[in-house]
């Protein structure tokens, strides 16, 4: 079994649980893709077959930890908020990272800005969301990832030191941070929704001038074209 206790082991599953064990004795940038290897029993011949990066691990990590939460989250029950969902959620995503803390930790500090973790992150927050009854279509679900993304990020460095077994200072902040991103989200919301209304009637009056344009063109006679008699309506 992988170190999640949920799924079977995997190829993936060794090569994923090696580098954590890796990472917890020594610092995530000075650990290469052979080391790696090696400690899941394998070779980087295979290793390629499944991975082509060291954020290609972390990115499967990633994926992991989503699978664990979406299925350990209870229900939502009726009533209640999408804020106190999301907070479950969440809650339940720091619950699943904590036997991983210390290779969490020596990843974030040795990553750095890595761009093709964007995509996995931020389809990461698109699932939270999802599993909190949010949705994520659109431009306003774009904007709810983005801001979600952000906000994970932040209250994950409080929970890398919280040391309180309940996570009751990460309970804190993550309840704080998700109020003020909910009334930052809304107003940001009320904003976009308002330029697309007015960007509407803006394409629409374009479009009803545009038109009245060509009738006028198609009704004018051709240049040098001598006037015709009226014609008498139908009885």
């Amino acid at each position: 079994m992988s170190q999640s206790g949920a799924y079977p082991d995997t190829y993936k599953d060794r090569i994923i649980d090696a580098a954590l064990r890796l990472a917890v004795s020594r610092p995530w940038g000075e650990i290469s893709l052979r080391e790696i290897a090696q400690a899941a029993g394998s070779n980087l011949v295979e290793l390629r077959g499944s991975f082509s990066s060291k954020a290609d691990i972390i990115a499967a990590f990633t994926r992991r930890i989503d699978d664990e939460v979406l299925t350990k989250i209870p229900p939502m029950e009726k009533g209640q908020s999408h804020r106190d969902a999301l907070f479950e959620v969440l809650m339940t995503r720091f619950d699943a990272l904590q036997p991983h803390k210390e290779a969490v930790r020596s990843i974030m500090n040795g990553v750095g800005l890595e761009p093709s973790l964007l995509a996995p992150s931020l389809a990461s927050q698109s699932w939270m969301l999802q599993a909190a009854g949010i949705n994520t279509d659109g431009a306003r679900g774009s904007l709810r990832v983005a801001g979600l993304a952000t906000l994970y990020a932040s209250v994950l460095r409080t929970w890398l030191e919280d040391d309180d077994p309940g996570l009751a200072r990460t309970m804190a902040v993550l309840d704080r941070r998700l109020r003020r991103g909910e009334r930052a989200l809304e107003t940001v919301e009320d904003a976009a929704g308002f330029v697309g209304r007015v960007g509407g009637i803006f394409r629409s009056a374009m479009r009803r001038k545009d038109k009245s344009g060509r009738e006028h063109e198609t009704s004018a006679p051709p240049a040098g074209t001598a006037p015709q008699p009226p014609q008498p309506e139908a009885p």
